[in-house]
């Protein structure tokens, strides 16, 4: 039966496509959810650390450098939206374990491990990475990578 309501996969990751409206970054906008049990955990996007300029206001680092993306990660003043939704529920002291992770694109290495360890179990994004190792971790620590069709709109870098 149709109720005509958003599927809560859907829904979720709606709101990670509007939380990604906050992004500071130039070259591609993201945004996470972290849900457990229906229930919103917390949300992130890229940009630089709190209270440092953002590349909107100096320039890209990684752009100007002429660095590829899914190479070089550490060269970037921005922190990644998974990365600023797992340190959000760290500083209100929310335990993620059992958590779904809803980024509107597929976790890169680094954030990847960082999932994987706060006891994420479930991860959906839209847009592929060029980062083929966090995929292969995800799937050697049992946590599901599933791929959604774009809803809402997806923000453009």
């Amino acid at each position: 039966m149709n109720t005509g309501r958003l599927p809560w996969d859907e829904y979720f990751m709606r709101i990670a496509v509007l939380v990604a409206e906050r992004s500071t970054c130039i070259r591609r906008k993201v945004g996470a959810v972290i849900v457990r049990d229906k229930h919103i955990l917390a949300t992130g996007y890229n940009g630089a650390p709190k209270g440092l300029p953002h590349c909107t206001e100096i320039g890209c680092l990684r752009e100007k450098m002429g660095i590829p993306s899914g190479e070089r990660v550490e060269i970037c003043r921005g922190i990644h939206a998974e990365q600023n939704a797992l340190v959000q529920a760290a500083r209100f002291g929310i335990s993620l374990e059992g958590g779904i992770c809803y980024s509107t694109v597929q976790p890169c290495v680094t954030c990847t491990k960082l999932l994987i360890n706060a006891g994420i179990c479930r991860v959906f994004y839209i847009e592929s990475y060029a980062d083929k190792l966090g995929e292969e971790m995800l799937r050697q620590a049992g946590v599901e990578l599933k791929r959604m069709k774009p809803v809402g709109r997806i923000c453009p870098g």
